[in-house]
């Protein structure tokens, strides 16, 4: 008796300091921890098994996850829910979904968590069709869903508003809590597509929120053309709440000084970042100053600005700089264009968006023989224009552009519009 209690004692003590290594910056040590179980001739209980495939979820290590299934299928645990719930997560992580749904198919039990793991697995895996479809079988199957599976389910929705509408009112009827990750979720949806009334409606019936619900519809009201309303709101956030801004809010208030044309302001945020709340400005935000500079015709500025930066700038914030160049050429008397047309060309030479924008802009300066050989290069180098596309929803469907096409319905929006019609057919709650 006191043997099997000692055995029972290490074999949790080694359990717990497994879990603990799973959920620390060391999740490989909880691999060790294990091995050293093995070596002892400790058998591992219904604990283990989840925390070491939680662990190795944490740093994508595929191989060592099969070790573990391995272990559980040997130990019989393939029949416990937690141990099948954190395999899902573990092959959903690792980009293998029809791993992750084999398991799924052949668990004996499972719970809420099981459908919102697999249903994590194809939305992070872009298989958003096979996900609804998902959710549409664990209602059939009577599983009531819940917060996560609905914050998975919105992920989807981005672009999309109908269907984004359709998903807040299975929140709504299902009467689940707006609590921040939900609310900040639905905000960050409709924000996302457009339906900024929508958002605010959300945003403004949350009792709590973070920095990511503040900075979803700042940031949302920025990208739409709301520059004036997306400032008030940021200096709402800083006076009346204990909410600090973080790197996206920034972006955010950025990109509303760009299309207000607040240079002067601009500048103000963008040192505030890292003087006022320790937030070092990352390439993105470089990128939005030179947006705004550009936007502004200073030209010269943006310019320097970029030759000051304290890393490389990559292509995108040459991009930016060169598209200002296009736009205010008469205010380009220091050949700043020609400067970063080179630069362009040195960092993507391939790339035929850089060379169709280097064409159109001599072009645009009459400089024919130069836009020829820009254009001769491509042809011999077979470096095809990638054609432009667009979307547009229409009745559910999406209908995808291009400039060279007809247009088309996008091969998976259709069953997009096909869900829509089951959860009436079913007369889902």
């Amino acid at each position: 008796m006191a043997k099997s209690m000692s055995l029972l004692s290490k074999q949790t003590a080694l359990s717990s300091v497994s879990l603990g290594y799973s959920s620390s910056d060391s999740p490989v040590e909880s691999i060790l921890v294990y091995s050293e179980m093995k070596r002892r001739r400790i058998k591992p209980n219904k604990l283990t098994f989840p925390f070491l495939l939680k662990a190795c979820a944490s740093f994508f290590g595929l191989t060592a996850g099969r070790q573990i299934q391995v272990e559980v299928l040997k130990h019989g645990f393939d029949s416990d829910v937690y141990v099948g719930n954190n395999l899902i997560h573990l092959y959903g992580s690792c980009k293998k979904t029809s791993d992750a749904r084999k398991v799924f198919d052949e668990m004996t039990e499972r719970n809420v968590v099981s459908w919102n793991s697999i249903m994590t697995a194809l939305v992070e895996n872009g298989r958003f069709s096979l996900a609804i479809e998902c959710y549409l079988e664990m209602i059939w199957r009577r599983f009531c869903p819940d917060e996560t599976t609905m914050v998975v389910l919105l992920s989807v929705c981005v672009g999309n508003l109908s269907l984004g509408k359709l998903v807040h009112s299975q929140v709504m009827v299902r009467e689940l809590e707006l609590n921040c990750r939900l609310g900040t979720a639905l905000v960050d949806m409709y924000a996302k597509a457009g339906g900024l009334e929508y958002a605010r409606f959300v945003f403004e019936r949350m009792h709590d929120k973070n920095v990511w619900t503040w900075s979803a519809m700042i940031v949302g009201l920025a990208q739409y053309g709301f520059a004036e309303e997306a400032l008030q709101l940021f200096s709402t956030m800083k006076k009346k709440s204990s909410v600090r801004p973080n790197y996206v809010t920034f972006l955010g208030v950025l990109c509303a000084c760009s299309h207000t044309g607040l240079v002067e302001d601009g500048y103000k945020y963008f040192h505030e970042m890292e003087k006022t709340h320790k937030i070092k400005p990352m390439m993105i935000h470089y990128g939005a100053m030179v947006d705004i500079l550009g936007r502004a015709g200073r030209l010269n500025e943006a310019y320097d600005f970029i030759n000051k930066m304290p890393f490389e700038p990559d292509a995108v914030v040459w991009r930016t700089l060169l598209s200002a160049c296009s736009i205010h050429h008469d205010k380009d008397d220091d050949g700043i264009g020609e400067k970063v047309k080179k630069r362009l060309i040195e960092l993507e030479p391939k790339r035929s968006g850089n060379l169709v924008i280097v064409a159109n802009r001599y072009a645009e300066a009459r400089m024919w023989d130069e836009a020829a050989e820009v254009r001769r290069v491509m042809k011999e180098t077979k470096i095809k224009k990638i054609a432009g596309e667009s979307c547009l929803e229409l009745e559910g469907y999406m209908y995808m552009y291009e400039s060279i096409k007809k247009p088309q319905k996008h091969h998976m929006k259709p069953s997009l519009h096909n869900t829509k019609h089951m959860m009436v057919m079913l007369d889902l709650p």
